[in-house]
């Protein structure tokens, strides 16, 4: 990467391999920035999947040596990023992009605080204590992208922060199997009790599927809160964030297709599509420009 030293160019791109083989949706959607920006985005979804594995894919370790290695990541980020520099072979892209765009600190704390409560919290019992959760594991990515997508408006923090949170509400409605397999999950137990809905069962039952439409027209009131902000970024940028805007949303109308069947079959968009969206973005007007006949939708 043209003025970058032979190290710091090798950590961004492990960090964008990681991105395109964890991110395959942030990726795509992610070419439509210039390089500079692209990077970046890559080193803040490394630091943020890195993370999540730590916990994830924590193997034969027990809760105890997890928390601790999540805790000496951590560790080793804030002594990186006071000192300015890292030789890890992916926080060296993550503190020169923390410390270029002068990302707040708080943001990675608050996100390794979330993951840290996968280890001890196994389900939510109201929408406000899910909140709580997404602040540090959704909210707060997309107040760290905020200085890579170089907004023209201080009040596309609040939608920023609306679009991390749809996207991960998303990834929840999706992959609720998955999350109990790991013996979580991110439904608010209120709203199962509401509705009388059990995942455990694991069954596409008339109230699961009443539950699931309750929470995906929950999901789309915060897209819809998120577009505000769109607008408010440069041209590039707002085709980066419409693509995966457009991109995530649709998984939900895929779930809705399978009858709400999130047990046996995972909703994916295909590669096709997301390349033919990215494409799209890039021959029609910059969305919520003048010339955008359909601005953020």
């Amino acid at each position: 990467m043209t003025g970058l030293d032979p190290a710091l160019a090798s950590a961004y791109a492990r960090c964008g391999r990681i991105a395109r083989e964890h991110g395959k949706t942030y990726s795509m959607a992610a070419r439509l920035l210039d390089r500079e920006q692209r990077r970046h985005v890559h080193a803040v979804y490394a630091f943020c999947r890195v993370a999540d594995d730590i916990v994830d894919e924590a193997g034969g370790r027990d809760v105890e040596e997890t928390r601790a290695a999540l805790a000496d990541f951590g560790g080793r980020f804030r002594v990186d990023l006071a000192a300015g520099h890292s030789d890890h072979p992916v926080l060296a892209a993550v503190v020169h992009t923390a410390s270029t765009l002068g990302i707040d600190p708080d943001c990675f704390s608050r996100f390794l605080r979330s993951m840290a409560m996968d280890l001890d919290t196994a389900k939510y019992a109201t929408w406000d204590d899910l909140l709580d959760y997404m602040d540090g594991s959704a909210a707060v990515v997309g107040e760290m992208m905020l200085p890579v997508l170089r907004p023209t408006d201080a009040a596309a923090l609040a939608p920023a922060r609306d679009l991390g949170v749809a996207f991960q509400l998303t990834n929840f409605l999706r992959d609720v199997g998955e999350d109990l397999d790991r013996g979580r999950i991110y439904l608010p137990q209120e709203d199962l009790e509401r509705f009388g809905a059990d995942p455990q069962a694991r069954t596409t039952s008339p109230e699961w599927r009443a539950l699931m439409r309750f929470e995906i027209a929950r999901n789309r009131e915060i897209y819809a809160s998120a577009d505000r902000g769109i607008p408010m970024l440069p041209d590039r940028s707002a085709r980066c964030v419409h693509t995966a805007r457009v991109l995530y949303a649709e998984i939900l109308e895929r779930i809705e297709a399978a009858d709400h069947d999130v047990f046996s079959v995972r909703a994916r968009v295909p590669g096709r599509r997301k390349l033919a969206v990215a494409v799209r973005s890039l021959l029609r007007p910059a969305p919520g420009s003048p010339g955008d006949p359909t601005a953020a939708g």
